[in-house]
């Protein structure tokens, strides 16, 4: 489980990276006539190849989010020519609210991520935290917000990233935890004052299309008795206005986490359904989804599935080859771009 179609070899994919110690590791040639200055380029010795490597860095209270962390870990150290590292961000919860909260110790052999450059350094980078009412933990966005030097510089740009999460719920925020819709605090946290202009405005615009006149400022200013004299039709009006406002507060406020890669220029690398029928399975719960892994963590008392360790392996297997096929692309070009200046080549 958790080799879905996407690992399935290509004609087109390119050769693999050898291992580091691997005696000869010649880059394809161009394909010409020329078959005497071919044979001279098998004789140039290719720059050494160090691995890739891909951080995962995550946030995690109770373990979920560490759980897919560390299988993920193990699909990317998989590929060949590929490595992975476990960065934990740092936490912002007193240790008090920890203690309260029930949440166990760090594990200390997994390092806390001691500068937000370090990023620069990888490959490729997987993120993972737990939802908060349906989008990314304030630890997880605090980090996001110490990268404000490498945007300014687009250290970052063209960078390939993903995205794995925890929820509590099945409708907990599988999906608007990655793309992070947005804050859904919104419905419970309504500025009074925004909501009294709004309704005005709405209510208004509704009374007048209903001929109500003068009798609807009366209920626009909150008189009850002018508001039952008025009738259903205004009661109705009121009720849809204030419907109408909550949704509007509620898709303009938000933490989004797929931006945070669009404005660093990063490349979201979502895992569709390459997990094959992995990702049809019901006969079981199961979290993730084609925007990456995910838990389900109920009560906090449910640890991750067989099936959801092995969407996350699958996905730490999908990034990783993602990573080395652009890699390799962009290597190839250099190598050969190196021999033809070399050897005197000509396009």
């Amino acid at each position: 489980m958790g080799k879905g179609g996407g690992c399935v070899p290509s004609k087109k994919k390119p050769s693999s990276i050898a291992a580091d110690d691997s005696p000869t590791n010649a880059p394809p040639l161009p394909i010409d006539n020329n078959a005497a200055e071919n044979a001279a380029a098998l004789t140039t010795s290719p720059p050494f190849i160090s691995k890739l490597k891909i951080l995962i860095v995550f946030y995690s209270m109770y373990g979920h989010v560490e759980g897919l962390a560390r299988r993920m870990k193990k699909g990317v150290d998989g590929v060949e020519g590929v490595e992975a590292a476990l960065l934990r961000v740092p936490e912002t919860l007193p240790p008090d609210a920890l203690e309260q909260m029930r949440a166990p110790p760090k594990d200390d052999g997994i390092p806390e991520i001691s500068s937000a450059a370090e990023l620069t350094a990888a490959d490729g980078v997987l993120f993972g935290f737990p939802t908060r009412y349906g989008c990314m933990a304030a630890q997880m966005k605090a980090f996001f917000d110490s990268t404000g030097q490498l945007w300014k510089e687009q250290k970052l740009a063209g960078k390939p990233a993903g995205f794995f999460v925890s929820t509590g719920t099945q409708g907990g925020g599988q999906e608007t935890t990655a793309l992070d819709i947005k804050h859904i605090y919104a419905f419970c946290s309504l500025d009074n004052a925004l909501l009294s202009v709004m309704l005005l405005v709405v209510f208004a615009c509704i009374s007048s299309a209903s001929g109500l006149g003068a009798c609807a400022c009366i209920a626009c200013f909150g008189s009850v008795v002018g508001c039952v004299a008025l009738g259903p039709v205004v009661l109705c009006s009121l009720f849809l206005s204030f419907v109408l406002v909550r949704v509007v507060l509620f898709v303009s406020q938000g933490w989004t986490a797929i931006t945070q890669l669009a404005h660093h220029g990063m490349l979201f690398v979502p895992i569709g359904y390459t997990f094959g029928p992995g990702m049809f399975k019901m006969d079981s719960i199961r979290g993730g989804s084609p925007y990456g892994a995910g838990v389900f963590a109920g009560d906090g008392t449910r640890g991750p599935s067989d099936t959801e360790l092995a969407l996350a392996e699958h996905q730490g297997e999908y990034m990783a080859a993602i990573v080395k096929r652009k890699n390799w692309k962009g290597l190839k070009k250099t190598v050969l771009r190196g021999v033809k200046e070399d050897k005197g080549f000509t396009e």
